[in-house]
């Protein structure tokens, strides 16, 4: 359904905002799965954690952002392990293979945190890119 909302303002620019009534739902509402993929992704300016089913498709995911943490404290050890015991107590998940990406210094304190939490680690994979040759450096300075 749509509202129609008249705006105060001056007689010739009157305009109206079209609100639309959206379900409100609470995000720690996620279904519970017994075996999935859980998404590492470690970047030197946040942890992302995505829990997945073993289809692919995403479960809950959780970001160091959304823990609370703000800005250099989010790429921290303890914001990436805090995260992750966030999205593991939300899907309640008991089988898990990690697929860790990224340079950050949290993949290890969240990988650490998974495995505390009672979850059965299956495989840990290593996906980070590498470059084979990298990119060509600058040219030598000349004096």
């Amino acid at each position: 359904m749509k509202k129609d909302i008249r705006k105060i303002g001056s007689r010739r620019n009157v305009r109206i905002v079209v609100r639309r009534n959206l379900r409100i739902r609470s995000r720690k509402s996620a279904c519970k799965i017994t075996k999935g993929l859980i998404h590492i992704l470690a970047t030197f300016n946040n942890t992302i954690i995505t829990v997945t089913d073993v289809e692919g498709r995403v479960v809950f995911w959780s970001s160091a952002g959304t823990c609370g943490f703000k800005s250099s404290r989010k790429a921290s050890a303890y914001a990436g392990q805090k995260t992750a015991v966030d999205a593991i107590r939300t899907v309640g998940i008991r089988r898990a293979e990690v697929i860790v990406k990224g340079p950050g210094s949290a993949r290890d304190a969240a990988l650490r945190a998974i495995g505390k939490s009672g979850i059965h680690i299956s495989r840990i994979w290593e996906v980070s890119p590498m470059p084979h040759n990298g990119c060509r450096p600058p040219k030598k300075r000349r004096v």
